[in-house]
């Protein structure tokens, strides 16, 4: 019959002991890997988990600060439009106001010494007081 105990018998009894004390050592210490195989792999899932969750904060936080410099480039250029539509209107002004002194030289029939007035936007180099330095720094970027 083929059971799992095994029937001892008179002439082989340390035999028979031996070899089930050996089994149920095994029997231990496989159960007792599988237990440390078993909190390896539950270690292992929570610090999945936990990098997970901080990697989902950092992508929250590019997130958040993608935006704040799409909406401060979105402002700037706004600003810039307004400063090209405002320096279309003082060229048209300057160039009026040239040939009004031009017309009025003109009519007079002589030059005064008073020359033309110039156009400093287009020779920057040339503006009173470019001796000023722009500093922009980053939280002009993040309002």
């Amino acid at each position: 019959m083929a059971s799992g105990h095994r029937h001892v018998s008179s002439g082989s009894d340390g035999g028979d002991l031996l070899l089930d004390e050996k089994k149920r050592k095994r029997m231990l210490s496989n159960r007792e890997s599988a237990r440390r195989s078993r909190m390896r792999k539950q270690k292992q899932i929570e610090d999945l988990a936990e990098e997970a969750g901080r990697l989902q904060s950092e992508n929250d936080f590019l997130k958040q600060k993608i935006k704040a410099t799409e909406d401060a480039y979105t402002e700037m250029e706004a600003a810039n439009n307004v400063v090209r539509a405002q320096t279309m209107e003082l060229k048209d002004r300057l160039r009026f106001l040239n040939s009004v002194v031009k017309n009025a030289e003109d009519a007079n029939g002589r030059s005064n010494d008073m020359s033309l007035f110039s156009d400093p936007l287009l020779k920057p180099w040339f503006m009173p007081h470019s001796n000023y330095a722009l500093i922009a720094s980053n939280d002009m970027l993040m309002h």
